[in-house]
């Protein structure tokens, strides 16, 4: 029997954001100034770092001060494409983080427009980090009187 089949559903307040995650980069230093320089609209700021024996680590945060988008060094060879979303407060958010990012010389993949496929009010802006990383800043607005 799993997991899943004894434990109750979730409720809605369960489902909250990820706590933190996680990716690695080649170059530590510079995949934080390019986070800092296109996600500073979003309030991102680093919020401590230390050093390991294979490198430097780099924890990101948003304006509650706890790091929850951490860099760390490549482990291994190959490529791995990480798709990473960070909430922005409004629209003008998201066209700001797009304006940072093609300041930062990012190739954006796709323009701000909302995405009526994800669900009503869903507007983003999808970017390429200095990695390869797919990574989006998003504003959830649902629709007066939805469950959004």
């Amino acid at each position: 029997m799993s997991a899943a089949s004894i434990l109750p559903l979730p409720t809605k307040e369960a489902l909250t954001d990820v706590r933190s995650s996680g990716i690695q980069v080649a170059d530590v230093q510079a995949a934080r100034d390019f986070y800092l320089s296109v996600l500073s609209p979003l309030g991102v700021h680093e919020a401590m770092r230390y050093e390991r024996l294979d490198g430097l680590v780099v924890g990101l945060c948003g304006p509650d001060g706890f790091p929850k988008f951490w860099l760390g060094p490549l482990s291994g060879v190959g490529s791995r494409e990480v798709h990473v979303a960070f909430t922005a407060p409004g629209r003008a958010e998201v066209d700001a983080v797009h304006l940072s990012a093609r300041h930062a010389g990012a190739e954006v993949l796709h323009p701000p427009r909302e995405w009526p496929e994800y669900h009503p009010g869903y507007y983003g802006v999808f970017i390429r980090d200095l990695d390869g990383n797919n990574i989006e800043a998003v504003h959830h607005g649902f629709p007066a009187g939805s469950t959004g």
